[in-house]
């Protein structure tokens, strides 16, 4: 019998295999893709108001809004979303219930900080911005008004032991004009700049002395007065607090100096122990 002739067999070669592997791959993802899409599962990005943004992946609703699902924080913190409950769990502990706007926290809402702090108040852009109270975990309280997660405008800051600053904040820090009320009876209105009384204020202590005049990174500093309440008085220049300069110190008896002060002390007088023509003035003469 005639013998039969084979066909000869034609081997792929390693290239027609990988293409033939990545095609499959990508139809794999494709379909993938699709099923996920069909169950309601998209991805999606928001800015935030600092600059930075969120990234949700999860179930969205008919409207293709996110209902629930991961999200991601460009500075790396990550939670739990759940638009429909108004809530997030965050990776940190941290744990957000209220409005939402998209994947951002904006309107009303409450904040419970892992550290025991809690925020109530107004939000926009996912950041604290509007009115609010602000609960430290150390028992201070402020409530007033913040911008970018910050204390900005005005507010009431009140300290644990009973002590209060009403007045203007910037950029987090008491900036502007305001008022201290410390627990032991001392106050102080005027300026402050960066949490410091800076510029023109008013001293009253507790036991009824006051100061009124210039002040600088949080002493005072410049022109100003000082009125004791034994009724002695300073009109003159400060320096760290002190009297240092020249001055004009006034006792009850009706006695005047006038004249220089370094360090809250009289540093130049005139040889007949500063007793000038008149008994009730203490001249500055020049030896």
């Amino acid at each position: 019998m005639p013998k039969t002739k084979r066909r000869p067999k034609h081997h792929r070669s390693l290239k027609q295999v990988l293409i033939t592997t990545f095609v499959c791959a990508a139809l794999s993802i494709v379909a993938i893709i699709i099923v996920l899409y069909l169950c309601g599962l998209r991805y999606q990005s928001f800015d935030t108001a600092d600059g930075g943004n969120v990234k949700f992946f999860g179930l969205v609703d008919d409207s293709g809004k996110p209902k629930s699902g991961k999200i991601v924080y460009s500075f790396g913190m990550y939670g739990d979303v759940d638009t429909e409950l108004g809530t997030i769990n965050y990776s940190n502990g941290d744990i957000y219930e209220g409005d939402l706007k998209g994947l951002l926290k904006d309107g009303k809402g409450k904040m419970l900080y892992a550290n025991g702090d809690v925020y109530e108040g107004e939000w926009a852009g996912d950041l604290i911005n509007g009115t609010g109270t602000y609960k430290f975990v150390n028992g201070d309280i402020y409530e007033g008004s913040f911008k970018n997660s910050k204390k900005h405008g005005e507010g009431t800051y009140t300290m644990k032991d009973g002590s209060t600053y009403v007045g203007s904040f910037s950029d987090g820090m008491r900036n502007g004009e305001g008022s201290i009320t410390l627990a032991a009876g001392d106050t102080y209105v005027g300026e402050f700049k960066n949490d410091m009384k800076h510029g023109e204020g008013t001293y009253t202590w507790a036991n009824g002395d006051t100061y009124t005049g210039e002040y600088e990174n949080d002493v005072c500093c410049g022109d100003g007065v000082f009125k004791w309440a034994n009724g002695e008085m300073y009109e003159g220049e400060f320096k760290f607090n002190t009297l240092y300069g020249m001055g004009k110190y006034t006792w009850p008896d009706g006695r005047v100096y006038e004249g220089y002060f370094e360090n809250g002390i009289i540093v130049r007088v005139d040889s007949d122990n500063g007793v000038g023509a008149d008994p009730g003035v203490f001249a500055d003469t020049d030896e």
